[in-house]
C-alpha cells in the first residue's frame, strides 16, 4: 500500500511519528503534515501560497512540512508531491492527542485531513486519543493499528473516525460502532486579563451533555465509558428529510 499520512498536531508531533511506525508495516509512507499546531482549523483551506519543505525528521521519517492546514496538506499532496506512478491508496490522519468525538469533528484539522483524501476518491482514516495526563503515544497507536488493519480494506470514499480511551485508566473495554453525538458539550469562556489591561476570552471545555444510555451508544458516551469508538462519517451534509419539507413549500419568484 501506499498511505498518505497526516495530522494537526504538527510534523513534529509524537503522535504522527507513532503511526508512522505502525504504519511502515503496510507499505510505503508519504507524511505530509503542517508545519506547526493546526487543532481546530476544521476544514478551512489557505488561499494564499504555501510554504512547503521537505524534512529529514532524524530517526523517524521524511516527510513534507508545509506551512497550512491538514487539508491544505492532503490537497497539495495529492495534487503536486505524489509522483502519478506511485499513486495513494489510503489516507491516515493522526493519530492525534485529544479525542475527536461529537460536534468536535466538524472542529477536528485531523477529521478534516481524512475526509479531504475522501474527496479525492481514497479510504479514509482519522486517528484520536483521549486527553490523558499520562499519554501514552505508543500503547494509543498500537490499538489504532491494530483497529486500522481489521478495517481493510475500505472503500473508496469512506471515512472513519477511530478514538482510543483514556488508557491510564486500563485496557479499553472493547470495541463500538457508534454514530456520531450532535448534542454538544457543556463549554464556557472564561475572561483572562492581559498585562496591558486588554481582556481576552478563552475558551474552556467541559463535559459532554450526551445521558449515558447503554441501549443507545454514541461516540460521546462509548468513549468516556472506556470503549474504542467507530464511526463511519459521510461526506454529503444535505437533510434528506428537510429538503422534502422545502420542495413542499413550493417556493418560486412570482
Amino acid at each position: 500500500m501506499h498511505i498518505l499520512l497526516t495530522n494537526d498536531d504538527g510534523i513534529f508531533a509524537p503522535g504522527l511519528a507513532a503511526m508512522y511506525r505502525r504504519l511502515a508495516g503496510l507499505g510505503r509512507i508519504t507524511v505530509a503534515a503542517p508545519s506547526d499546531i493546526r487543532s481546530g482549523v476544521g476544514h478551512s483551506i489557505s488561499l494564499e501560497d504555501l510554504a512547503c519543505q521537505k524534512l529529514d525528521i532524524v530517526g523517524k521519517f521524511t516527510g513534507y512540512s508545509i506551512d497550512g492546514s491538514p487539508a491544505d496538506c492532503v490537497k497539495l499532496a495529492l495534487n503536486m508531491l505524489v509522483e502519478v506512478k506511485e499513486p495513494v491508496d489510503m489516507v491516515v490522519s493522526g493519530l492525534n492527542h485529544g479525542a475527536n468525538v461529537g460536534i468536535n469533528v466538524f472542529y477536528s484539522g485531523t477529521v478534516a485531513g481524512a475526509i479531504e483524501g475522501a474527496f479525492y476518491s481514497l479510504p479514509a482514516v482519522a486517528v484520536s486519543a483521549a486527553l490523558d495526563e499520562s499519554f501514552d503515544v505508543d500503547k494509543a497507536a498500537d490499538y489504532a493499528y491494530k483497529v486500522l488493519c481489521q478495517l481493510l480494506p475500505l472503500p473508496a470514499r469512506q471515512v472513519v473516525n477511530i478514538n482510543i480511551p483514556e488508557l491510564s485508566l486500563g485496557r479499553p473495554r472493547g470495541i463500538k460502532v457508534v454514530p456520531q453525538s450532535t448534542v454538544g458539550f457543556d463549554e464556557s469562556y472564561q475572561l483572562v486579563p492581559t498585562p496591558d489591561g486588554q481582556e481576552v476570552y478563552r475558551l474552556t471545555g467541559g463535559n459532554h451533555r450526551d445521558v449515558h444510555d447503554e441501549q443507545n451508544w454514541t461516540d460521546t458516551t462509548a468513549l468516556s465509558a472506556g470503549f474504542i469508538t467507530l464511526t463511519s462519517l459521510r461526506l454529503d451534509l444535505t437533510e434528506p428529510n428537510g429538503n422534502q419539507s422545502l420542495s413542499k413549500k413550493n417556493i418560486s419568484l412570482d
